[in-house]
């Protein structure tokens, strides 16, 4: 019987031209990686795994003589450029071979050549094209999500590119205009990207190689460049939720790794914010961007830089004043409140009752899911300002027990305010030197007790007997 080998070289001798976009060393490449996966299927189906495996190895190999009796093309054209159908449906086969299918010292070889083979993008728009090939793509791409999951030394130098690649092929691209001009998030469904049955998994596939331990910064760097970020910045526009969110973890990955991108994710995070503001007032991403730097700002070192507090000013406060701001309000306190927890003197008096009048504006609109999510923090500060010897800070804050609607968020998780609040409540009760703001702490004390007595009862013996020690 004629070996693919064999058939590879009958083939180059009878060939003149052919629509396959493919060289005679590139199709023995390949031939010889199947040649590899079915004699491992071969040596298995001997050991007793059963006919199934070499029903599955006859398929294969018919369809490789099938591939090889077409004429090859003497140029070496790009096959990411011009894919002929035949070529990916000979490529789709050696999909259907998981990368444990061949010897470990194969595996790397084959993960590459799994990456070039899905740079190939296809037209989700045409709901009725190319349906084989994109299942194909999908299993390809799952695969290689299990095999970067549990698989150890496929990370060589020669992947970093490829990975690069591959997802720069299907994630950047331009986005969409919105249906509508006047498209209004809190309103208006999002036009969901029709490529997500690729594109997740692309995305999965990037968040497992960032977070591998075999991941090396040292080289992805040349790779995962200031280009890289700005493409990827751009993408937080995509109207689709479930995108933003992957890009989100993405982004959070690249600034964890890679220090000396740090600065300039920052930058460029600015020139959205400012851009936002002051021109366009659309972009999609902005409660995104700023749920990533509160988690940037909780890592800032003390002293805070003077960069660090311009941000502060110049592009967090300004962002109040944008008609979307119920749209990532919470996710902007967040960031406030990391500031000031991390340097509480950048809230001179006077600006510490406009930030409180800012904020209760904020807590007026946020909704009960979102006040969970920042009450810790929040919290914290408010009883900071409780405590202020500045008479005036001290009342600003205390008045919110006389908003009704923040008053329900209160009693709602009162479990988890009231032991944040009652500390310094209680000595306010009896120490403060202002007796108007002595009289307000002992209405908040009397709303908390009415709300959880059972609470209340356990800190104040806790209060008590920790004072007599």
């Amino acid at each position: 019987m004629t070996t693919l080998s064999e058939g590879a070289a009958q083939t180059e001798q009878t060939s003149t031209t052919s629509p396959i976009p493919t060289s005679e060393k590139q199709r023995q490449s390949l031939a010889s990686l199947l040649n590899k996966i079915t004699s491992t299927r071969q040596q298995r189906a001997e050991e007793g795994e059963g006919s199934s495996t070499l029903s599955l190895k006859s398929k294969i190999e018919a369809e490789v003589k099938v591939y090889l009796s077409v004429p090859v093309i003497k140029s070496e054209a790009d096959p990411l450029q011009c894919f002929s159908r035949a070529f990916l449906s000979f490529f789709s086969y050696v999909c259907v071979c998981l990368c444990t299918d061949v010897s470990a010292q194969e595996q790397p070889e084959l993960f590459l050549k799994k990456l070039q083979q899905c740079c190939a993008v296809f037209d989700f728009m045409d709901t009725l094209s190319d349906l084989k090939m994109k299942e194909y793509k999908r299993s390809t791409l799952n695969e290689l999500v299990d095999y970067v999951t549990v698989s150890r030394g496929y990370l060589t130098e020669q992947a970093y590119p490829e990975v690069v690649k591959m997802v720069s092929y299907n994630i950047f691209r331009t986005l969409p205009p919105s249906e509508s001009n006047e498209f209004d998030p809190e309103e208006d469904e999002p036009t969901l990207e029709a490529s997500w049955p690729h594109l997740q998994l692309v995305y999965e596939f990037f968040i497992r190689f960032l977070e591998s331990q075999e991941f090396q910064p040292s080289i992805a760097k040349k790779y995962i460049d200031q280009k890289f970020v700005l493409q990827l910045l751009e993408l937080f526009d995509s109207e689709d939720p479930r995108e933003r969110d992957y890009l989100k973890t993405v982004l959070h990955r690249i600034y964890g790794k890679f220090l000396g991108l740090r600065a300039f994710i920052r930058k460029q995070i600015n020139n959205i914010f400012l851009r936002f503001v002051y021109e366009t007032e659309h972009f999609n991403g902005v409660a995104e961007l700023l749920e990533i730097l509160g988690s940037i700002i909780n890592g800032f070192a003390l002293p805070l830089k003077a960069e660090h507090k311009q941000f502060l000013v110049k592009v967090l406060i300004p962002l109040h004043t944008v008609r979307s701001l119920s749209l990532f309000h919470a996710q902007l306190a967040y960031c406030i409140v990391q500031f000031l927890e991390k340097d509480p003197a950048l809230t001179e008096p006077v600006s510490a009752v406009m930030f409180l009048g800012e904020l209760e504006e904020i807590l007026d609109v946020i909704e009960p899911t979102q006040f969970v999510k920042i009450q810790e923090p929040l919290f914290k500060q408010i009883s900071r300002c409780v405590s202020s010897p500045h008479f005036q800070v001290a009342e600003r804050a205390l008045y919110y027990w006389n908003n009704e609607y923040i008053m329900s968020l209160i009693e709602e998780n009162s479990n988890v305010i009231l032991p944040i609040m009652f500390t310094s409540l209680y000595r306010i009760s009896k120490e403060h030197w202002n007796p108007a703001i002595v009289a307000l702490v002992y209405n908040v004390l009397k709303a908390f007790m009415e709300m959880n007595s059972t609470l209340f009862d356990e800190l104040t013996s806790t209060y008590k007997s920790d004072r007599q020690r």
